[in-house]
């Protein structure tokens, strides 16, 4: 028996020792991985074009997160060939800056969803939520035909607040016309349509993200986040475009 193999043989007799060896290595792989962290505000530069979510698409997140669609589509693209030809420039640790969580991940049942806004058009998503079948015959994501109900806003308010509190650099008009905004990006013919234009910026999307201006869904909610997904910035773009080929 190899001396390595006799101490580990040894140790399992000692079952406290056997918890503090374990205690010790899992320790040894928390520090490498937590360190860094406390100087994340000095290597992650926030992008100064970055906005944060507006109301709906902040809903559509939390639609997103609950009906479990981070367990099969990640939003990390990896700096290799390949990915970066398939789903475009890979993923900044900056463009998460306002994600709380974040959900980049590893798991991909489905495609990467980091570069999916403005991919596709509004009506794909609808039918594809509806049911995948309608546009990806092959295709094995569950149906979400539910999302077709009325979107409940009554706690958006106390979650931008939250994520204000948290660093998201909401300004005092975007935390005063919550309820008035999630309302107004779905539904571009109305007077308070062009207010959201003005407080997060002329390239949020504003329409009727679901066909019907009429009734605020979920799906508006879900397609609206899903339209905003590798749009808030454009760095990934910019540094992507500098690199030396």
């Amino acid at each position: 028996m190899i001396p390595i193999q006799k101490l580990h043989y040894n140790l399992e007799k000692v079952s406290m020792g056997l918890v503090a060896a374990i205690i010790f290595a899992a320790s040894i792989g928390g520090i490498v991985e937590i360190a860094p962290l406390f100087t994340i505000k000095e290597t992650v530069e926030v992008p100064e074009d970055l906005r944060p979510l507006a109301p709906l698409e902040l809903a559509g997140r939390q639609i997103y997160i609950r009906e479990g669609c981070y367990a099969c589509h990640s939003q990390m693209i990896r700096s290799l060939s390949d990915e970066i030809d398939r789903y475009g420039p890979y993923s900044l640790a900056a463009e998460s800056a306002y994600d709380h969580p974040m959900l980049w991940g590893s798991k991909r049942t489905g495609p990467d969803l980091a570069r999916v806004g403005r991919k596709y058009s509004d009506a794909w998503h609808v039918k594809h939520l509806i049911n995948p079948r309608h546009v990806v015959p092959t295709s094995i994501m569950p149906v979400y035909p539910w999302l077709m109900e009325e979107l409940d806003t009554s706690l958006l308010s106390a979650q931008v607040s939250t994520l204000h509190r948290l660093g998201v650099p909401y300004d005092t008009s975007q935390l005063e016309n919550v309820k008035t905004d999630v309302l107004a990006q779905s539904q571009p013919d109305s007077d308070e349509a062009e207010g959201i234009a003005k407080r997060y910026g002329k390239d949020v999307a504003v329409r009727a993200f679901d066909g019907n201006p009429e009734k605020l869904t979920e799906m508006d909610a879900v397609v609206a986040y899903l339209q905003s997904l590798g749009t808030r910035t454009k760095e990934p773009y910019k540094i992507l475009s500098e690199k030396p080929k």
